[in-house]
């Protein structure tokens, strides 16, 4: 991970991996409040808690000083590598992705260049086998600790090809309150920074140039406030697959 222009080395993050949790799909539409909604995935998922509360707590806290936060091994490598091989299983089912929703929607190549699938729109999509639970669990300590109302997710695989990046922007506009956080998963094992491919994070609402890039290895999750925090994708030499996803909350 790089900050500014430098290289950025901080203490070695290594929470346990979430390999083969549960489905990423929510305990439902109802709201739950901070006990019960804990008890509920403790229940229905026994194998939800893999991801160790230590990361956890390390993302909640990331978050309420800093507005993003970046956790290494967030996946354990043989559940990044199902994850990747069912989607890369599936290229005939990705489109060329698009900016703006409905009526405003359109193809700009020279602004956004990855091909995605939604999640949930195959009965076997990539994470139907419950490779993305650990969301779930960050989902419910979140609510618990900065009280969100986190309420829904969705998400989609995107791939992009050599030299395909995703311009400046930001996932939600500000008072919308549709998408809170921002979540990217990479599945990309072996990436080395002389790869590009970084997520660039803009750290100041200002404009200016400081920012952190996140290099897109395999098991690695970033996490950001999506009205506030500015991103792109920087072209990469080869191919670059990940999960990108959003916690909302009801209008």
């Amino acid at each position: 991970m790089q900050r500014g222009r430098a290289t950025y080395v901080g203490p070695p993050r290594s929470p346990q991996g979430a390999g083969g949790c549960v489905n990423v799909r929510r305990l439902g539409t109802e709201s739950l409040d901070a006990d019960s909604d804990q008890e509920a995935a403790l229940s229905l998922w026994p194998d939800a808690l893999t991801l160790s509360i230590d990361a956890a707590d390390r993302v909640a806290a990331d978050l309420a000083d800093r507005g993003w936060s970046v956790v290494p091994e967030f996946l354990a490598a043989p559940t990044a590598a199902t994850l990747r091989a069912e989607s890369l299983a599936r290229r005939d089912q990705f489109h060329r992705a698009g900016t703006g929703r409905g009526a405003g929607h359109h193809l700009q190549p020279g602004v956004r260049g990855d091909d995605v699938l939604w999640l949930g729109d195959t009965p076997d999509a990539p994470g139907e086998g419950g490779d993305l639970g650990a969301l779930e669990t960050l989902r419910v300590h979140l609510n618990r600790t900065l009280y969100l109302g986190l309420d829904g997710f969705e998400a989609h695989v995107a791939v992009y090809p050599p030299g395909a990046g995703y311009a400046r922007h930001r996932d939600a506009f500000h008072g919308a309150r549709s998408r809170v956080l921002s979540t990217v998963l990479y599945l990309n094992p072996g990436w080395d920074d002389a790869d590009g491919g970084h997520l660039r994070l803009f750290l100041d609402a200002d404009g200016s140039e400081s920012f952190v890039d996140v290099t897109p290895e395999a098991g690695t999750l970033a996490v950001f406030f999506s009205e506030d925090i500015e991103h792109e994708v920087r072209p990469a030499t080869r191919e670059r697959v990940s999960v990108a996803g959003w916690f909302s909350v009801r209008r």
